[in-house]
């Protein structure tokens, strides 16, 4: 058991970073360099890493190479969330200086919702074993349906929270600066174009979510290990969000190096009854599905973009 001290002093420490990244780093809204977001990219990994090596300290070499593992197995999976966060910026046409915003609290909502499903997902295990092998299933079929997925399909418009927020929510025209609410005539109350952006980016957070966590709880079932990689992992994303999004169009492999990793795990879950994989050979076979996916995406020629063209028409047709 990790003590309630542990807890509580990363969740402050979090905290404290998220603090300054908002408060002081990005307090104005600006648009983000890839040197900085290279820069911001580099410091959450090495904060990942110190946080390993502590781990490893510690709770044991296990722990450690559980949280590499699951941290590296979700970093993976976020790189699909790269990818429809860019599609829905596209859609919205939202500045570059009002992105930074809608990825800091659309994250700060997704690890809120990551927790209650970490501990959910680890009561169900703890209760009821057979429940890793319906985790596997779910993780197999997930990494089927990505393989046969295909990035163009995406619809913005016909995302059900979006379609909510139009029949509840009176919009403003435009953007109002970095305000998701504005006083409208009369006094009234209008959201903005942003917030409505901010639901779709928590929506599908959502959605990825109901994949990657199954997921690594086929690395470990220790709550801790499974929350915090997934904390550096998301906090990870959305540093490096401004600097992967200027490389998608290289990654055309990407859905299919994902879907090959969630297959494997599905396939190590649903295995486990009558072999059990290490850690150490896991974490080899999901670096060696991520080095092929990037060396075949690099050598071979640049896909068209699919993001959306007239995304600004699209914008206003379905505000």
């Amino acid at each position: 058991m990790v003590p309630l001290s542990a807890w509580a002093g990363f969740h402050v420490a979090l905290f404290v970073f998220l603090a300054l990244d908002l408060g002081v780093f990005h307090r104005k809204g600006r648009a983000i360099r890839l040197r900085e977001a290279a820069i911001w990219s580099g410091v959450w990994v090495l904060l990942a890493l110190g946080f390993a090596a502590g781990v490893y300290r510690i709770q044991g070499a296990e722990r450690g190479l559980e949280f590499l593992t699951g941290y590296l197995i979700e970093r993976a999976l976020s790189l699909d969330n790269i990818f429809v966060f860019a599609v829905v910026f596209s859609f919205f046409t939202v500045p570059a200086a009002l992105q930074h915003r809608v990825l800091f609290w659309g994250i700060l909502g997704a690890l809120g919702f990551r927790g209650v499903l970490i501990a959910a997902g680890a009561a169900l295990l703890a209760r009821f074993g057979w429940v890793n092998l319906l985790f596997g299933a779910f993780v197999l079929l997930a990494g089927v349906r990505i393989f046969f997925h295909r990035p163009e399909e995406i619809q913005v418009a016909r995302n059900p929270v979006l379609r909510l927020a139009r029949r509840l929510l009176p919009v403003a025209a435009d953007y109002q600066g970095a305000a998701f609410l504005v006083r409208g005539p009369q006094s009234a109350w209008l959201a903005t174009p942003l917030l409505l952006v901010l639901l779709v980016v928590e929506s599908a957070d959502v959605a990825f979510a109901l994949d990657s966590i199954p997921a690594i709880f086929s690395v470990t079932r220790h709550p801790f290990i499974v929350y915090t990689s997934n904390v550096f992992a998301i906090l990870g994303m959305r540093a490096s969000y401004f600097l992967v999004a200027a490389l998608l169009s290289r990654l055309r492999f990407l859905s299919a190096g994902l879907a090959a990793i969630l297959v494997f795990i599905g396939l190590k879950m649903l295995a486990e009854p009558w072999y059990r994989l290490s850690i150490g050979a896991s974490l080899l076979v999901v670096l060696l599905i991520l080095a092929a996916t990037v060396a075949a995406s690099l050598l071979g020629p640049a896909a068209p973009s699919t993001l959306p063209g007239d995304a600004r028409a699209a914008r206003k047709e379905n505000l």
